[in-house]
């Protein structure tokens, strides 16, 4: 399903996958380089209950690409995807670069957002930690590319792990003659970068919030503690042991209970 927005509000048309029982919307937001599919176990594990709906986030998977490329206007997209399709609030769930998103819509459009979920991000600037892959990635001569393993021969030097080049590689797709190309607008991401690391707005959100981190996972250290409850009063912290930054796919089992836990307990149910 595609969600076109009008271009006079500076949202651009995101691709939208929707699923569930339920009447109550959970929105769900990919991270970086990723799409919808990235979200497909916490969604299977919901969708008995709520109605989730996965969105593209601009210059991701399906959806329209754009110039610019920055928290505000991906939350924007968001919020106005939302209206078009007739969601006036819902809980938003986040990874990674989404929970930025997701946050960056608490914080500037907290009417929306019924409760909070963010996963293993802080509401804080982050150095530079993609130049390998982004040079990797920029480095493909897609052209020359005849399969899939060529590809993944070609990025090995710089991401030697399998998992992440398999995920990264999942962007490619045929160009409908001999070559392939890039699902997302891999030269924009590539530019937009630095904003991409910047901390969301920094407006409170009094809603109810959770955020869940991986044991093993650098992104929210014992510092953000103060930031996150700053910024969000009703948040708690909780940790996956074991997992990594890729906590909803090391640890599936344990991160779906955690959400479902949470957004049960807000609608006023046992979980």
């Amino acid at each position: 399903m595609s969600i076109r927005s009008e271009l006079k509000t500076g949202a651009v048309s995101l691709h939208s996958d929707v699923s569930g029982e339920g009447s109550v919307p959970v929105v769900l937001l990919h991270g970086l380089f990723g799409s919808t599919s990235n979200l497909i176990g916490v969604t299977r594990s919901l969708e008995d209950t709520f109605r989730v709906v996965r969105f593209d986030l601009r210059n991701h998977g399906k959806s329209a690409h754009s110039e610019v490329m920055d928290i505000p206007s991906m939350a924007g997209d968001v919020a106005a995807a939302m209206e078009e399709m007739g969601i006036p609030q819902a809980y938003v769930l986040g990874h990674s670069l989404g929970g930025k998103v997701a946050m960056e819509l608490a914080a500037t459009q907290g009417d929306k957002v019924k409760g909070l979920v963010v996963a293993d991000i802080a509401p804080v600037s982050y150095g530079r930690g993609h130049d390998a892959i982004l040079d990797g990635l920029l480095g493909l001569d897609l052209q020359a590319l005849r399969n899939r393993e060529q590809a993944d021969a070609q990025l090995k030097p710089a991401v030697p792990e399998l998992a992440i080049r398999q995920f990264l590689l999942k962007n490619l797709a045929r160009d409908g003659q001999s070559g392939w190309k890039w699902r997302m607008n891999l030269p924009v991401i590539a530019d937009s970068y630095d904003r991409l690391r910047e901390a969301p707005s920094n407006e409170i959100y009094p809603g109810p919030t959770l955020f869940i981190r991986g044991e093993k996972s650098r992104y929210i250290i014992d510092e953000n503690r103060v930031p996150i409850m700053r910024q969000f009063p009703d948040a708690r912290l909780e940790t996956i042991a074991g997992a990594g930054h890729w906590l909803h796919a090391e640890r599936p089992e344990e991160f779906n209970a955690l959400v479902r836990g949470f957004l049960m307990a807000c609608e006023g149910d046992t979980p």
